[in-house]
């Protein structure tokens, strides 16, 4: 039986990763949750690091997706120390646990760790980031690889995929303001046409997670740094079109040409994903199928009154 323990099941990513691994036959899937805990997860706090390991000496997984992370740039930069307490400190205590009982660890890392200026990104550029989320997640690379050799970063994009409310991706979270514009009388949604962004839908990570998982149970497990993006660059404004036209609606959409933003972005990070390419792992959902399939689970949008 090969065990794997799902840190952060009940996120974005998380969902994803639990649904697509259980399909895989012989397999053990143990998914961990700190808020919105299911009946099948375990409750862990994993800022608590007597907690983590007990769960780790109990279930003695083969493997450990980190998945929980402080994902917000304006939340990192108000309040840092709480950030890091997610982003740094409790991939320590999850790797140093894992390395007890042999586990891989895998740790979900950003593009942010980059200042965007010299796209594309391969695994060995040195990173320079331009905010405290950037600079929490390369801390938290760099304690994964201080508390285990047997371990992986895989830095990701902006994500998007199936949700539970708008606001868990910056993708979908422009929904309400994509609808809201086309009322009659109210001012069009400006949307940031400034950055480009590379949307990545969680179903696809899931699936190269799983890939590299499979790797692992094959006594050829991927250590180091691995990156994974979708290939389609669009800025937010491009998004908003894009989910305007799929949701058939005539929004009115204001492009920003100039950041907008308080806590400083990158404005284009776009990450070379050939180390996973070169061992066959991979999959790219188009955005307008995968936009079309995340906005298919959802009763319309109503715009505001």
């Amino acid at each position: 039986m090969f065990t794997v323990a799902v840190i952060g099941a009940s996120g974005l990513l998380g969902r994803a990763l639990v649904r697509e691994l259980g399909t895989c036959a012989g397999w053990r899937i143990v998914p961990t949750a700190h808020r919105r805990v299911r009946s099948d997860a375990v409750a862990l706090d994993i800022r608590d690091g007597a907690a983590v390991a007990a769960f780790v000496e109990r279930v003695r997984p083969d493997a450990i997706v980190i998945a929980a992370a402080e994902r917000r740039p304006d939340v990192c930069e108000r309040d840092p120390a709480a950030a890091r307490a997610l982003n740094v400190d409790a991939v320590r205590s999850i790797a140093s646990a894992a390395r007890q009982c042999g586990a891989w660890v895998l740790s979900i890392s950003t593009d942010y760790i980059f200042d965007g200026s010299a796209p594309p990104y391969r695994i060995d550029d040195s990173p320079a980031p331009l905010n405290a989320y950037g600079l929490s997640k390369l801390d938290g690379e760099r304690a994964l690889a201080e508390s285990t050799s047997l371990g992986c970063v895989l830095r990701l994009p902006l994500l998007y995929g199936p949700v539970l409310e708008w606001s868990e991706s910056a993708v979908t979270s422009l929904i309400p303001a994509i609808v809201a514009s086309q009322v009659p009388g109210a001012s069009p949604a400006p949307m940031d046409a400034w950055a480009t962004r590379y949307p990545t839908y969680t179903p696809d990570v899931a699936y190269v997670i799983r890939g590299m998982l499979e790797h692992h149970a094959r006594g050829q497990a991927v250590c180091g740094i691995a990156q994974w993006s979708g290939d389609e660059p669009m800025t937010k404004f491009e998004i908003a079109s894009r989910i305007a036209r799929a949701l058939a609606i005539d929004a009115r959409l204001e492009p920003q040409t100039a950041s907008a933003e308080a806590t400083p972005r990158p404005r284009d990070c776009h990450l070379d994903s050939s180390r996973l390419e070169a061992l066959g792992i991979g999959r790219r959902t188009p955005f307008d199928v995968a936009i079309a399939e995340v906005l298919g689970n959802w009763p319309s949008p109503t715009p505001a009154r």
